[in-house]
This record gives C-alpha cells, structure tokens and sequence, in this order.
C-alpha cells in the first residue's frame, strides 16, 4: 500500500503526456478547408503531396498543420482611381475567388496565409487603375460599366492564376463620381433625351403629312383621269340615260326627243 502513491503518480504524468502528444497528434478539417502540412524535419512545407482533406488525421506532434478556406469567397475593395482626362473617381469592386486547392502547398510557401492581402486586393487595384484610366467620367457612369467590369476581370485573372489563385468573377458595384462632374452628366443625359424625342416627333409629323399629301395627290389623278375620259359622246349618253329614267316618272306628261340644243331629249309638262 506504501508503494501505490509511488507508482501512481508516474502512472498519472505519463497519461498526461500521452494526452497531450494524442492531443497535439490529431487535426479535424472542417467543411470547406483544406490543410497545408508542415513536417518540421522532413523538408518544411510539403508541396508535393495533396493537402489534407476534410475529416480527423493523425500528424506527428512536431509537425503543424495550416488551415485554409477553399470554398468560393468574397473580397470588397475600395479605391480611388482616375479617369482618362484626370479626375478622381471612388470605384467599389468585388472579387469572387478560392484558392486552387491541388497548390495549396505552394501558395503557402510563397505568399503565405494572408495571400489576399499580399496578391488579390493589389492586383484589383492595379488592374481597375488601368482599366479605369481608359474611360471618361460619362464612360464610367453610363454605357462603359460592363465593359469596364469585364477588362478588370480579364487583367487580374491573367496576373493571379500565376499566383495559385483562382479567380471567378469581378463585379464593380458602385462607381462615384465627384457631384458637379455627375450633375453635368446627368443634365446631359437629359437634354439629349428630350433631343431624342423633338426629332421622333418631327419625324412622325412628317410621316403624317407625306401621307396627306400622297393621298390628296391619288384623288387629283384620278379626277384628271376621269375628266380627260369624258367626252361629248360620252356626255350625250349619260343624259339620255339620266332623261329615260326621268320618263319614268309618274310626273312626266310629254317626251320629245332631240329637242334641246344639245340633242338630248326634252321633257314637257307635270301632272
């Protein structure tokens, strides 16, 4: 009985050592991460060899393990930039992005844990400098956003995917431009609207009175055509048929033929 307090507390120590080396032994990736391994003796970052995945692993307790987010993320920057003719313009982007996963290893080594800071945010700002740099302030407020947004992009991808890092949209959110140079825009805009809408309607009542004139121009024609068509004879004809339908009548009382001076008949007397 004397011996059992040697005996345990050695027992205790050791069990306490084994928990901390198993403690320090065990790693747990969340969703979404991945895990750089760093053997302490065996070379330092291990580059060729897939990050740890998801799950519980076993890692030597002198080695460490860095926890990365590999999941699409989200970074918001905001800037000044100028425009073509030098004036300074508040542009606020963001970037969609993820580390690529099979370089993680290496995007550790070289750039570290806080790559975002160190490569993405300065190349955005690099990237949207010049492509701002390109436009005049009315560019930027109006028609050019897309194209502005799109030329970001396409900049700054070509710059990171040398960097491990991939990166999967650019949205340019806000643009600012300074009050007096938004207000000439706008009052611009606006002039060229209401521009727009005189030249529509001159052009409509325009339309309008080609159409008047075409159709007044068809009835001229047609009674030039119908006038050069009657002829004497012709003439003669329709009043004798007009005569016959009046000696119709129940009023006519004599009929004589070629009496007028004309040689249509004349119609004498009423009932």
């Amino acid at each position: 009985m004397d011996k059992l307090p040697k005996i345990a507390l050695p027992a205790v120590f050791i069990l306490i050592i084994i928990v901390v080396l198993i403690s320090k032994s065990t790693v747990t990736v969340d969703s979404g991460q991945a895990g750089v391994l760093y053997k302490q003796f065996q070379g330092g970052v291990v580059t060729d060899e897939p990050p740890l995945g998801e799950g519980f692993h076993f890692v030597a307790p002198w080695n460490k393990v860095f926890i990365y987010e590999v999941r699409q993320q989200e970074v918001l920057e905001k800037m000044n930039v100028l425009s073509s003719n030098g004036l300074d313009i508040k542009l606020e982007a963001s970037a969609w992005f993820e580390p690529v996963r099979s370089e993680l290893g290496k995007l550790h080594q070289e750039k570290g844990e806080d790559y975002i800071q160190r490569v993405l945010l300065p190349t955005i700002r690099s990237a949207a400098r010049s492509v701002v740099g390109r436009y005049t302030p009315e560019q930027l407020y109006s028609s050019k956003r897309d194209a502005i947004q799109q030329e970001i992009f396409d900049e700054t991808k070509k710059i990171v995917e040398g960097e491990y890092i991939q990166l999967n949209e650019i949205l340019v959110r806000d643009v600012t431009l300074p009050p007096t140079i938004k207000e000439a825009i706008e009052r611009k805009l606006r002039q060229e609207q209401e521009s727009l809408e005189y030249e529509f309607r001159l052009v409509t009542a325009k339309k309008e009175a080609e159409k008047v004139t075409i159709e007044a121009q068809g009835k001229a024609d047609a009674n030039r055509i119908l006038s050069a068509s009657l002829n004497d004879q012709i003439l003669k004809d329709k009043g004798i048929d007009a005569t016959l339908e009046l000696s119709k009548s129940p009023n006519t009382k004599v009929v004589v033929v070629g009496g007028g001076e004309s040689g249509l008949p004349l119609i004498l007397g009423n009932n």
